[in-house]
């Protein structure tokens, strides 16, 4: 199937180079950023109290939200959870906040509230060595999903085309984790979620754009390797528009209708498919061309049948 079909190769290899040097620059920027700023961890990385509190009708969020602020709760987290006459609200640790009284000022404060009448229903306090397994538990399960992309690749092909795969994924997640350090928005579980299907993501369209490169190079003999990637990648054109565009539209619903629940996992969802599309046109294939890769390697040569000795 076809959106379109384009007739020209478009030169992207052409361009690589610059394209490589802005990547480059965003990259270290990222990097710079993670280290300097850090992440805002979310309630289940730092540790804190999750309040779970259920109403006959649904309440507006945005009065629970100032009311908790009034009663000097400025940074709880308000959102809805499972429907919408449900809330979750998290509070993060504080020294002047007495953890096991949290609950009946929450409660206290919400009573205040014109509304429905609030009900508690649970109440769990995540500890800051909880916290800090979970975060461990996370890069580990991100390190392990690197080492399982970066055998299946060298497996599947060769290891410049593993390679190349391997440092586009990692641009792609590096960005996704530097734009929530610079503005500051909350990493949550979700989040790093949405980071590890980014991951899987990427190296699918990068698998693709490789297939038919290794395809290109068997059947197109007259052309070098620049022109082989671009044929591949324009070959591709039509199949990224309408998967990547799929796949945004769903993601930006999830971000302009799902509420704050969801908000920081779509956007990291957002942010990951567009850097992938970038990443494997203009990082990953320029690197396997820079790394050598020529039709002798896809090529079999063919072997002399022996004469027989008379």
């Amino acid at each position: 199937m076809e959106f379109f079909r384009q007739r020209s190769d478009i030169p992207f290899m052409r361009h690589a180079l610059k394209f490589n040097i802005v990547s480059t620059l965003v990259f270290v920027l990222a990097v710079f950023f993670i280290v300097l700023r850090g992440l805002n961890l979310s309630v289940e990385f730092t540790g804190g109290t999750l309040i779970e509190i259920g109403y006959a009708e649904p309440p507006r969020i945005e009065d629970i939200r100032e009311a908790l602020a009034r009663d000097g709760y400025p940074d709880a987290q308000v959102q809805n959870f499972g429907s919408a006459r449900e809330i979750l609200i998290r509070m993060p640790n504080r020294e002047d906040l007495e953890t096991n009284r949290v609950s009946e000022r929450v409660m206290a404060t919400l009573q205040s509230v014109e509304g429905p009448e609030a009900q508690l229903r649970r109440v769990e306090f995540v500890g800051p060595q909880v916290g800090k397994e979970l975060a461990t538990d996370g890069a580990m399960a991100l390190l392990l999903v690197i080492i399982g992309i970066m055998i299946y690749l060298a497996a599947r092909f060769e290891w410049r085309f593993a390679l190349s795969a391997i440092i586009a994924n990692l641009h792609d997640v590096i960005i996704i984790i530097g734009f929530f350090a610079f503005f500051q928005w909350e990493f949550s579980l979700p989040v790093l979620a949405a980071v590890l299907a980014v991951l899987g993501y990427s190296v699918n369209e990068s698998v693709v754009v490789f297939d038919r490169v290794r395809e290109t190079f068997k059947k197109k003999r007259q052309m070098d390797t620049p022109a082989v990637l671009d044929h591949a990648i324009t070959a591709m054109i039509s199949r990224t528009v309408i998967t990547h565009g799929s796949t945004l539209m769903m993601v930006v619903a999830m971000l302009v209708f799902g509420g704050e629940t969801l908000h920081y996992f779509a956007l990291a969802l957002t942010i990951g498919i567009c850097f992938g599309i970038y990443s494997s046109i203009f990082v990953a294939s320029p690197l396997v061309m820079w790394l050598g890769v020529s039709r002798e390697q896809f090529i079999k040569p063919k072997k002399e049948k022996e004469e027989a000795v008379v």
